[in-house]
């Protein structure tokens, strides 16, 4: 079968080296949908509350990186939303000392 299909057996083979290695790092891979969120509220937030930068820069400045779903900004309380691949993660501005800081997922804004 080599012999007849090269390109077939090569493939089959990369498939199942990939396939491997996916299932080698799969909890990594289940953690990354949630990074993405967390990653773009905290900046946002840090961009807007410790830098003191208006929203529509942050905003922009946010998704010139990474595409979001949503993204959400809570003024009154310094708190920051953001959606992305199905999760939703927030960052609360605690203080000029404290910055910024991830909530955990049950505190997110609905």
């Amino acid at each position: 079968m080599i012999r007849r299909r090269p390109i077939l057996s090569v493939s089959l083979a990369l498939l199942a080296a990939l396939v491997l290695l996916a299932w080698s790092n799969r909890v990594h891979l289940a953690a990354f949908p949630g990074i993405l969120p967390a990653y773009s509220a905290k900046e946002y937030c840090s961009c807007r509350y410790v830098t003191g930068n208006p929203a529509q820069y942050c905003a922009g400045y946010v998704e010139l990186y990474l595409p979001l779903g949503e993204l959400r900004d809570n003024d009154a309380h310094k708190r920051v939303s953001a959606s992305a691949l199905g999760e939703t993660r927030m960052a609360v501005w605690l203080g000029a000392r404290s910055g910024c800081v991830l909530m955990p997922d049950e505190h997110a804004l609905p």
